[in-house]
């Protein structure tokens, strides 16, 4: 009896587990939701990081009294981020001699995608430049306009940094041409966002009261621009 017994609860254990296993076989309304999540770091690029191969000027003969333009150069941002720009200006001479007898002048206009230089905008911009400098004087005047609709233009002087030892001095000197990244309208032209570029060019003047120390003297320039992230913080 006992065996017997033993045998029947066997028996409905493995019938337990037989109903157990097949329980997952019926259909029972169910429901579910997923999120994902991706992010793909932006790109801060001008000129897609290569330098730019257009000289800024170049000429031989130069003497005082004499204004001589630049080639024009393009500052584009190519990639997907609005960025504020650092536009500095260098410049030496081989000599000893001051390198304040040399004015150095620019224009530049800020175009949009599907915009571009046209030949009245390159005549009006000599037009600028030759009463920037006003003949043979070396007065300053600075204008801020709109050329076209969405097109900005700046005309000015280089301006000096706070550089004591090397205003009016022999030597080398770095002028900051423009910064996006202060406050006020004359550096505004310097935020780029990511689908305009900056046509620009410059002129350099000889002091017509520079003397014969001043002969055989190579006047060399860099332009260095930088770009950052136009978001709080990176303005400092």
């Amino acid at each position: 009896m006992f065996k017997l017994k033993n045998a029947f609860l066997g028996s409905a254990l493995v019938g337990a587990i037989v109903v157990s296993g097949s329980f997952g076989t019926y259909s029972w309304f169910t429901s579910e939701t997923n999120a994902t999540g991706e992010i793909t770091n932006g790109t801060l690029e001008i000129n897609n990081s290569q330098d730019m191969e257009t000289k800024i000027i170049e000429a031989t003969g130069f003497a005082p009294s004499q204004l001589k333009y630049g080639e024009w150069l393009k500052v584009e941002n190519t990639g997907d981020m609005d960025a504020y720009l650092k536009a500095t200006y260098n410049q030496s001479l081989s000599t000893d001699v001051p390198l304040d007898a040399y004015k150095v002048g620019y224009i530049a206009y800020k175009f949009s995608e599907g915009q571009e230089m046209t030949d009245d905008i390159l005549e009006e911009s000599r037009i600028y430049l030759d009463e920037l400098f006003n003949g043979t004087t070396n007065e300053v005047k600075s204008m801020s306009k709109a050329i076209a609709p969405g097109v900005e233009m700046v005309v000015g002087f280089v301006e000096e940094e706070v550089q004591p030892a090397a205003k009016g001095m022999s030597g080398k000197a770095k002028m900051v041409l423009g910064d996006g990244s202060k406050e006020g309208e004359k550096h505004e032209f310097w935020q780029l966002n990511d689908d305009q570029y900056i046509d620009l060019s410059f002129a350099i003047k000889l002091d017509e009261k520079a003397g014969n120390e001043y002969q055989g003297v190579t006047y060399t320039s860099n332009l260095n621009v930088t770009a950052k992230q136009m978001d709080d913080g990176a303005k400092n």
